[in-house]
């Protein structure tokens, strides 16, 4: 489906069955027209960056970063909070609503222009050219990979986009509460908008359905993929990233069942202790 036909779509549509929509290219049809529109009344810029205050600038400023690729732009909030900050920022997301939104909205919010690429993370290197002393991957974007082959080329092709001493920092909703039965999965610090309710439908172990309703009285839905914390960590690991410190709620000793958890990774080769 080309990027033409993709900026035309208003509504969603799951099919007949909705919980058995679990497949990757599934959310190019879920981040439709109408709730991109709405998108930045769930997130209330404002009161999310009250919110996360200077959590990611600090984390990125603490390693010397100067060049960032977000991955997951959606609708630009982080980008231009980064482009403000100093950092030379490059925008990606497989949305081109999204990017569309993103741009608009980075020359709303003090005149910045985006630089916006629209690439699937799991040919990141194919459209986006050069290296990073930083990727981010946040507003829990990576739920949207439902299977494992997937999430490790994403994972792979992150690592590889980053500089020798790179970070990636990468976040997630806190799904083991949410699968063990301990929350209900309403957010405090990243979707913020007081009016708009978001809840969760369905939650089995390869899905969490998630219903987005809108003062207007429309409804959208997102299904993603429920990760585990220790699941992310371990995938991190794996592709080859040296030290991971999760944070909870930004907290690095986090309070008892946190909203998100914010994985913040290190390339720097760590000499084996054990050599």
């Amino acid at each position: 489906m080309n990027d033409t036909v993709l900026t035309g779509i208003r509504e969603q549509f799951f099919g007949d069955n909705p919980l058995e929509v679990r497949e990757t290219d599934h959310y190019t049809q879920e981040y439709v027209g109408g709730m991109v529109d709405k998108w930045d009344d769930l997130i209330d810029w404002d009161r999310r960056a009250e919110g996360e205050g200077r959590f990611f600038v600090d984390q990125l400023k603490a390693r010397g970063v100067r060049s960032v690729l977000d991955v997951a732009t959606g609708t630009g909030f982080h980008s231009v909070r980064l482009i403000e900050a100093g950092f030379d920022t490059v925008s990606a997301d497989g949305s081109p609503q999204m990017l569309a939104k993103a741009f608009r909205n980075g020359l709303d919010n003090g005149g910045h222009l985006l630089r916006v690429v629209h690439a699937d993370w799991r040919w990141l290197n194919r459209d986006v050219h050069g290296e990073f002393d930083a990727v981010i991957c946040l507003g829990n974007s990576f739920t949207h990979l439902f299977s494992e082959h997937d999430r490790r080329k994403a994972l792979a092709e992150f690592y590889a986009m980053l500089k020798h001493d790179g970070v990636l920092i990468i976040d997630q909703r806190n799904y083991d509460a949410l699968l063990d039965g301990k929350t209900g999965g309403k957010s405090s610090y990243y979707y913020c908008g007081t009016e708009v309710e978001a809840v969760p439908d369905h939650v089995d172990d390869g899905l969490a359905r998630y219903r987005y309703e809108f003062p207007d009285g429309s409804e959208y839905h997102l299904n993603m993929y429920p990760l585990r914390r220790d699941y992310l960590r371990g995938l991190l690991r794996d592709v080859g990233f040296q030290r991971i410190d999760t944070f909870g709620d930004f907290q690095e000793q986090p309070v008892d069942e946190p909203d998100f958890f914010i994985h913040v990774a290190e390339k720097t080769y760590v000499e084996d202790p054990d050599a």
